[in-house]
């Protein structure tokens, strides 16, 4: 079994959640893993072969996954009139324990991203507020219990955002009084802090306006508390007190491609992006300046070209000595964390296609993966291979992507269950041990 290694190097984002709450993109730590105990060993299933379960709820389109905090669960959809005049977003708040409504908030949304299935961002709750981002960079913060609007911003008219060929999708991120954002606006305003409680700008920094995907985070390297913002010209080391940079290691991603969170274990950061695949950067003992330790050598993402892990939206996990994650075309790999090396490659956990995605999340000593088909699986990852322990049907794969039906929605992993949309119902499986 593999020895878990993941260093407590990662800073805790300070939320007002309780710990089985997932209350933000990648959950408490932002760092996609369950810690939850009680957790079945082996998925329940009825006899259709799908985890039974506990309530359905009605919504509509949607990439973005739910959140869940304080008995409360929150998802963004969108709404289209049948001709395609009237497009709306709205953020949804439901009961967690019994899937019924609590309240709605909708406004006009008008898409002109590519792939306009609905809003990519997970929101975040904390100290009683939701904050919301749509793909056409409308940002909100709400009262939690009741959806009240308390301030918004509009990033293309009041910043200047060229937003992203898929629109906004990296999930904002509580840091103490700030919410930090990634903006991509004019001025240097790549990343804006916000003041959470009155949505006054505190600071900017960075002056790359392709914003890229992926969500900001926070590090503890070297002693110094360190935020991380990838984007599509370089990873960037900024002070979150003031947004002042402290290093930068240029990385030009093809297609501003810079999805998957950056993952962080001692002083090594690592990232990978579709077409360009990975890189390893190491941090220098005072946390004040980095380099490249070593990449990936290929800058395609072809099925017998890539090089290392190429994901196109799967997070890799890394755990000090081994880095897993799915490729590609859908291979779930491993690599030796140490030169970027491939130990293994399989196809069982997900399926053979360009874009094909899974979701990898670390609860104890396995693996539970979500893969594009809507399945939930529990399995062992270790540089000695893939070893599956249970397979269950989660819920239905409702968006068509090169002839094949996905879900790529990342689910909330809360309350010893899991919370799951697609383009049509946001559900909760109990996965407690009984």
């Amino acid at each position: 079994m593999l020895r878990f290694a993941f260093c407590c190097a990662f800073t805790l984002v300070t939320l007002a959640a309780s710990a089985d709450d997932w209350a933000q993109w990648g959950g408490p730590q932002r760092d996609l893993i369950w810690r939850e105990t009680g957790i079945v060993q082996e998925l329940p299933k009825d006899k259709e072969g799908a985890i039974p379960r506990m309530w359905t709820a009605k919504i509509g389109d949607g990439y973005a996954g739910p959140a869940v905090a304080n008995g409360r669960v929150f998802v963004t959809d969108r709404l289209t009139a049948r001709n395609g005049r009237k497009q709306t977003e709205r953020v949804l708040c439901f009961d967690a324990e019994t899937g019924d409504p609590i309240w709605s908030h909708e406004y006009d949304a008008l898409y002109t991203v590519s792939y306009p299935a609905g809003p990519r961002s997970t929101p975040v709750i904390d100290d009683g507020r939701v904050f919301t981002v749509g793909a056409q960079g409308h940002m909100f913060a709400l009262e939690e219990k009741t959806g009240e609007v308390l301030w918004q911003k509009n990033f293309v008219e009041e910043f200047g955002t060229d937003l992203p060929i898929w629109g906004m999708v990296a999930s904002p991120l509580v840091d103490g009084q700030q919410l930090i954002t990634l903006v991509g606006g004019a001025d240097g305003a790549l990343v804006i802090s916000f003041d959470k409680t009155t949505g006054k700008e505190l600071w900017r920094s960075l002056t790359d306006k392709a914003v890229g995907y992926a969500p900001p985070v926070i590090f503890e390297i070297g002693g110094k508390r360190q935020l991380i913002a990838w984007h599509p010209t370089a990873v960037s080391s900024l002070d979150p007190k003031d947004g002042s940079v402290i290093w930068e290691i240029p990385y030009d991603v093809r297609a501003g491609l810079s999805i998957a969170t950056p993952r962080l274990v001692g002083n090594r950061l690592f990232v990978a992006s579709f077409y360009n695949g990975p890189r390893m950067i190491e941090v220098a003992d005072d946390g004040l300046s980095a380099k490249l330790v070593w990449s990936g050598k290929s800058n395609s993402e072809g099925e017998n070209e890539t090089d290392g892990v190429h994901p196109i939206m799967c997070t890799p996990f890394f755990d000090g000595e081994n880095i897993y994650s799915v490729c590609s075309y859908g291979q779930l790999r491993c690599l030796d964390a140490s030169n970027g090396q491939r130990l293994w490659s399989t196809l069982d956990a997900t399926g053979k296609g360009r874009w094909w995605n899974g979701f990898l999340i670390r609860h104890e000593d396995r693996f539970f993966i979500h893969n594009e088909q809507g399945e939930l699986i529990i399995a062992n990852l270790t540089p000695k291979g893939y070893e599956e322990i249970s397979r269950a049907q989660l819920i239905k794969p409702t968006r068509p992507v090169q002839r094949r039906m996905t879900i790529w929605s990342h689910p909330a992993f809360a309350m010893k269950s899991v919370f799951a949309r697609n383009d049509g119902e946001l559900i909760r499986v109990s996965l407690e041990k009984k």
